[in-house]
């Protein structure tokens, strides 16, 4: 497993291009009939890909996380992002279709994952945070989520977001999860930009069409830097950091946070005209 290190703003400052795809970049982790997690030292979030064809796969038990199985100390949210796929957990079978979120409880020693069709397989995207509580495991389909409205076709920001874990939501020990889809001539999200003094987040972008790229700024406010994202590439939020992207073309990503609370709306904005 591919274990990212925290870094300070003031080191940050002097990062090329280069050096910041190798501290928070996860890419290329999608990869036919395997599981694949990086273990992130923000929070100690792991993000991971599972994407089955025609064979189950089963989440795996990593050596560095010392425990007796997977979910022994954690907690885990999926997302599927492609075909139709099922989760199975301790014996419990769910169906998620394109969008639908999965919230998988502490405790839980068994999780596999299948594609209905490997023609058209699932891809799931998998968040796991430390877990101090066990939470009921449950599906919560994309239809049913929690949607809000926001932006504007003149600012290119017009967006639905879809929450799926959190206080009013699934109910969970630290995870917050859902995602986000911009309407046809929209590229940007999250604008204005903020950060979370007391949360990491993780980004992971899909739906972005083919020959089109996400730019994903991060840094402080005043200090931003970016990198370019492909399809299916991820990319770690530390809290002093922004979060925030624009695409060459419509597109969808999920964002995931961990750390001191539950609250969606507990961040510190950077007005536009402050960014830097």
């Amino acid at each position: 497993m591919k274990v990212l290190h925290s870094v300070h703003p003031e080191d940050f400052k002097i990062y090329q291009t280069a050096r910041i795809r190798e501290r928070f970049l996860i890419d290329k982790q999608v990869q036919p009939g395997r599981i694949n997690c990086t273990y992130t030292h923000y929070d100690r979030m792991i993000v991971g890909f599972a994407n089955p064809t025609d064979k189950e796969l089963a989440l795996p038990n990593y050596p560095n996380l010392r425990a007796d199985y997977f979910l022994e100390r954690r907690e885990i949210g999926i997302i599927n992002v492609a075909g139709d796929g099922t989760v199975i957990a301790d014996g419990q079978t769910f169906e998620l279709k394109k969008l639908d979120c999965l919230y998988i409880g502490k405790g839980t020693k068994n999780v596999t994952f299948s594609s209905n069709n490997s023609a058209t397989p699932a891809v799931f995207y998998l968040l796991s945070a430390p877990a101090h509580a066990t939470h009921p495991t449950t599906l919560l389909t994309n239809a049913d989520a929690v949607k809000v409205t926001l932006g504007s076709a003149s600012t290119a920001n017009y967006r639905t977001i879809n929450k799926y874990i959190h206080l009013e939501g699934i109910k969970s020990c630290q995870l917050v999860m859902g995602l986000t889809i911009l309407h046809d001539g929209s590229v940007w999200n999250t604008m204005p930009a903020h950060v979370h003094d007391r949360r990491m987040e993780a980004y992971f972008y899909f739906d972005v069409p083919e020959g089109q790229k996400i730019f994903h700024y991060m840094g402080e406010g005043d200090e931003t830097r970016h990198i370019t994202l492909d399809n299916y590439d991820a990319v770690v939020s530390p809290p002093w950091s922004i979060h925030s992207g624009s695409g060459t073309a419509s597109y969808s990503f999920i964002w995931g946070m961990a750390g001191e609370n539950l609250d969606y709306t507990d961040m510190d904005p950077i007005a536009i005209t402050d960014l830097r």
